[in-house]
């Protein structure tokens, strides 16, 4: 069995943005794939929202390094699930984060993802988070939790078919 990225869709912002949204999301994938290159107006904690929840209904733990320290952090009941620590989004470089959400058409459970952030002059960390909602995702939404995502950072969703 094969198994393909397919582009659902990709913006890149032509003016400063307090959030990016995908919405419209169809259920004809088994997974969803995130993909961001971006900066911010100052430093910026990254996380996700689905479906525009923005209760206290998602919780991630993270691993992270910077070359000289490591470290685990854990959020629970936040309004977004984080994304980042020490790969946050800043002001003078390009951040790369992947997101991969699993099994975000299923309606009977809560939804997971994995996420990488990669920063090159702070660090790298992994992050596993939750959505405590059994809908399935329509929407998702990259949010910061302060500042703006600037101009030119680029924002890509795939879909993950199986074949």
């Amino acid at each position: 069995m094969a198994i393909t990225y397919e582009p659902i869709a990709t913006t890149t912002l032509t003016t400063s943005a307090s959030s990016v949204t995908f919405s419209s999301i169809g259920s004809g994938y088994t997974d969803l794939v995130l993909v961001i290159n971006a900066a911010a107006s100052t430093l910026a904690n990254t996380g996700l929202r689905f479906n525009s929840d923005s209760g206290s209904n998602y919780s991630s733990t993270i691993l992270a390094g910077n070359g000289s320290a490591a470290g685990s952090f854990r959020y629970s009941n936040a309004t977004y699930g984080q994304i980042n620590y020490y790969g946050y989004l800043e002001t003078t470089r390009i951040v790369n984060q992947v997101v991969h959400i699993m099994n975000y058409s299923n309606s009977t459970t809560y939804k997971s993802y994995l996420g990488r952030a990669n920063n090159s002059s702070n660090g790298t960390d992994a992050t596993v988070g939750i959505w405590r909602n059994t809908n399935a995702i329509t929407s998702v939404s990259f949010v910061l939790n302060t500042g703006t995502i600037s101009s030119g950072s680029t924002f890509s969703l795939y879909g993950i078919a199986a074949a």
